[in-house]
């Protein structure tokens, strides 16, 4: 289980790593392009009952903690069904107990290809 620390608060938001993966690349994405969206999730089973909803935006400061080192691989049609929700009057919505039922997700890859650095001069002559 990864952790959501949101805000200024000392407790986290007990999240699984595979949905804190897309929730940490739906929201830097969202709030890069100054888009704030709320975000509510069902209680998990050891909390009591409910649901909680907070409201993401730049000005406040998160963090996401992930229980494995290894990067979860990412799955497009679930990030394009995210973001289309966060977008909604009623903003994106998650069931936590969904995600731990699921069977982990592959691991990514970790021999990403880094892009060769380019030259201030190239860049003048492409412009």
């Amino acid at each position: 289980m990864g952790q959501l620390y949101y805000g200024n608060a000392s407790e986290s938001i007990e999240i699984p790593d595979r949905l804190l993966a897309h929730l940490k690349v739906l929201t830097a994405t969202k709030l890069r392009r100054s888009e704030s969206f709320t975000l509510t999730w069902r209680h998990g089973a050891d909390s009591a009952a409910g649901r909680s909803t907070i409201w993401l935006q730049p000005a406040i400061p998160l963090r996401f903690v992930f229980d494995s080192a290894d990067m979860e691989k990412l799955d497009s049609g679930l990030l394009t069904e995210m973001a289309r929700a966060a977008t909604s009057s009623t903003g994106l919505v998650v069931d936590i107990s969904d995600f731990e039922a699921a069977a982990p997700a592959p691991i990514a890859s970790s021999a990403a290809p880094v892009a060769a650095p380019v030259a201030a001069s190239e860049l003048a002559t492409a412009a």
